[in-house]
């Protein structure tokens, strides 16, 4: 990806959100030219020059310390999401190595010891995926929850599933924020890792074939994967509302544990034992008899 056009749109796009009046900013007389905020007001705001900001704006972030960026990012009240991905943006554009940035997760890079613990965790439904939205590995109930996502003839990929697959504006019952969540997460990690082919691949793809995709990924919102709640429509239980945690894998940089869950006494946690043991391993062995 072009790091130098990513880190000026996404600025730009940040800018144009903010009105004089959101920003503090008096108002005077006259017609404004440019949606949002001029470049002049977020230097002005920031505490820096507006050369020193337009040179940043076009995508050259060569020396810009941190402290300007605090100051940018104050100015255009970004949140903690769209400031980890300004500085990745940065870091990439510079050509730097930043303690931000990671390489892209390898497929099946989950321990054994991880792998048992997941599938130790009977009462949750628990996925692992990487930044690109593909599914690394699942205890069997996130399989079963998951199933219409397992049906995809390539690996499975949240992604592809959302934007390519009809069955999923069934599956999320919020589907626009499905959607808007998906390709704001696409957009973090193509700044924590810009020179990934297969997420370049995957982000061609989609925008080829879907004009959502393709439309909110030219907003240029982030965001990080951490906790909230999913409303999904099984084929076997019907509607679910599940809350899930975003955990770092320490073990496995890149990868993300999702478990999603329900409060005890609640109909979606009735209906997620019930599709646990919808879901449960047969044995054929025969138990002994009784003397």
């Amino acid at each position: 990806m072009d790091t130098h056009s990513e880190l000026r749109e996404f600025l730009m796009t940040r800018r144009a959100r903010l009105t004089p009046e959101q920003a503090g900013l008096p108002l005077f007389g006259g017609r404004r030219r440019v949606d949002g905020l001029r470049r002049e007001e977020v230097a002005l705001i920031a505490g820096i020059s507006v050369e020193y900001y337009v040179r940043l704006e076009r995508g050259n972030a060569a020396g810009v310390s941190d402290a300007v960026l605090d100051g940018i990012s104050r100015a255009l009240q970004l949140d903690d999401a769209e400031h980890a991905h300004l500085l990745d943006l940065v870091r990439a554009s510079a050509a730097t190595v930043g303690a931000g940035r990671r390489r892209p997760a390898k497929a099946g890079q989950v321990s054994a010891s991880v792998q048992q613990m997941i599938d130790a965790m009977k009462d949750v439904a628990v996925l692992v995926q990487n930044g690109r939205g593909d599914v690394i590995t699942a205890n069997p109930l996130g399989r079963a929850l998951y199933s219409v996502l397992y049906d995809q003839p390539a690996n499975p990929n949240f992604g592809r599933f959302v934007f390519l697959d009809p069955r999923s504006h069934d599956f999320y019952l919020d589907w626009d924020d499905a959607a808007a969540q998906t390709v704001a997460l696409l957009r973090s990690e193509a700044g924590r890792a810009p020179n990934d082919r297969s997420l370049s691949n995957l982000v061609g793809e989609l925008s080829t074939r879907s004009d959502v995709f393709r439309t909110l990924w030219a907003a240029h919102n982030v965001r990080e994967h951490r906790t909230g709640t999913k409303r999904l429509h099984h084929p076997d239980v019907r509607d679910l509302t599940l809350s899930y945690e975003g955990l770092q894998i320490t073990s496995a940089p890149g990868l993300l544990m999702l478990p999603y869950s329900a409060p005890p006494g609640t109909d979606s946690h009735d209906k997620l034992q019930l599709l646990a043991a919808l879901n449960a391993p047969t044995h054929s062995a025969q138990q002994p008899s009784a003397p």
